[in-house]
């Protein structure tokens, strides 16, 4: 592993514990704030696609999103293991030791280290709308199976949107959403279930300070 950073504690940024074999979720984001829609996403997927563990990935910074008001890693980390409290949720920094930004650098990086790991994507449906614009997501696609999560009010618009057209073919059927982690990407899924409109955006919107 790379030096961390100085300015990020080393705690933040450890590396979970891996076993050959193992089927572990990769839910990102900058988690701020962390909310219950994450914990529903990672038990619903935990249920659907019979995970052994989910990572929460702190980003340091959304590189399609403004960070310059961003709370420092190690606090984000810190608030999304207390609410995690979970056993079966790891949540890390590591992204700020592997030096990766973007998710296809984190992946690839996580299966070039740990290639007997059955890795899967996740993501809320919301993501998947503005997927195509992610830096080099058909190679991610390509690198990792993925399951996507139903969130309220998104239904429609993922499922029409330019990622969701371009690999159509490459959608599972939900009913067999419990191999998914087992087949060879291209390979995705679409989870229905999780209806919650919840999100870091709108939680942080009440104490936006004021643009002066």
């Amino acid at each position: 592993m790379s030096v961390p950073p100085r300015s990020v504690p080393r705690a933040s940024i450890h590396m979970p514990i891996v076993a050959s074999g193992l089927r572990i979720g990769l839910l990102g984001g900058s988690f701020n704030p962390p909310h219950e829609a994450h914990r529903a996403i990672s038990f619903l997927a935990r249920k659907r696609l019979g995970l052994d563990r989910v990572w929460w990935l702190v980003s340091p910074g959304n590189p399609l999103k403004d960070t310059s008001s961003l709370p420092p890693l190690a606090e984000r980390v810190a608030r999304a293991r207390k609410l995690a409290a979970s056993p079966f949720i790891d949540v890390t920094g590591i992204e700020a030791a592997l030096g990766t930004r973007f998710s296809h650098d984190t992946v690839a990086e996580l299966r070039r280290r740990f290639p007997n790991v059955r890795f899967v994507f996740l993501m809320g449906a919301d993501n998947l709308v503005q997927f195509h614009r992610w830096r080099r997501w058909q190679e991610l696609a390509g690198r990792v199976p993925m399951a996507v999560i139903d969130r309220a009010g998104w239904n429609f618009s993922a499922l029409a949107s330019p990622a969701a057209t371009a690999l159509a073919r490459a959608r599972i059927a939900e009913s067999e959403a419990a191999s998914l982690a087992l087949r060879a990407p291209p390979a995705w899924v679409y989870l229905h279930g999780l209806k919650s409109p919840l999100s870091s955006t709108a939680l942080r919107a009440p104490h936006a300070q004021p643009k002066g």
